[in-house]
């Protein structure tokens, strides 16, 4: 895997995203402060880029959320001095299946789906109310798979770290010094307890990212992936319109 210049990319980044809140005449940044590696890399980029950035936490259901999720996002705050709030989505999402009983029989999938876009929601809601853009927190492993909610937590105005594998981010954190514990804990998504993204998928992010950067992987892994991407082709295409 090619090895990165770390000060290089931090650099870069960093003077694009500032770019980006010059160019839309924005207050500042807000993103989803979820204690994951994606959302520590994003809000550590975009603090370094701008300084009125804040970051949301959002607990909505899982156990984990309101414990070493919650822990670690004010971990990287603290760490780094980035603003943190709190929006406990909990009975918001408990109102929204209630308003859809005798709708629709709710599906596992559509049911998980709901916390990821709350979460968008809120934090459109309040890039709207105080003039920020949305960061996104997708990296190029989550996005080549589809592991991510369409107009959920694939849905931003700028993304920092799209181009980046999984490994990469690590790797990046790393560089950066940010917190152990979000480094070193297994990737999850937080959509209910007992997740991890490796897990639900069937396969490794060290496996997508060879794939994805050297274009080798085993019978099995290959097959996994190959599925992953096909089935979520629709996220990455443009909305259909009639022309």
């Amino acid at each position: 895997m090619m090895t990165r210049n770390w000060k290089e990319e931090y650099e870069g980044r960093v003077a694009w995203i500032r770019e980006l809140v010059k160019t839309a005449g924005v207050r500042g940044i807000v993103f989803g402060n979820s204690g994951g590696k994606d959302s520590a890399l994003v809000g550590i980029l975009c603090k370094a880029a701008c300084e009125d950035t804040v970051g949301i936490i959002m607990p909505c259901a899982s156990k984990r959320n309101y414990g070493s999720d919650a822990e670690d996002g004010r971990k990287l705050a603290a760490q780094y001095g980035i603003e943190t709030r709190t929006v406990d989505l909990t009975a918001v999402r408990a109102a929204e299946l209630e308003a859809l009983q005798g709708v629709a029989d709710m599906t596992d999938l559509a049911v998980s789906n709901i916390a990821p876009r709350l979460r968008m929601t809120t934090l459109y809601a309040v890039a709207a109310a105080e003039g920020r853009l949305v960061a996104g927190t997708g990296n190029r492993s989550e996005g080549y798979m589809g592991y991510y909610t369409k107009w959920g937590d694939g849905a931003s105005d700028f993304n920092p770290i799209s181009d980046l594998t999984a490994t990469e981010v690590f790797a990046f954190l790393a560089w950066l010094g940010a917190p152990r514990s979000i480094i070193e804990k297994a990737p999850s998504a937080g959509l209910f307890d007992g997740q991890t993204d490796e897990q639900e998928m069937g396969v490794s992010y060290e496996a997508i990212d060879r794939f994805l950067t050297e274009g080798t992987a085993t019978e099995k892994d290959r097959a996994i992936i190959e599925r992953f991407h096909a089935r979520s082709e629709h996220k990455r295409r443009p909305i259909a319109t009639y022309r």
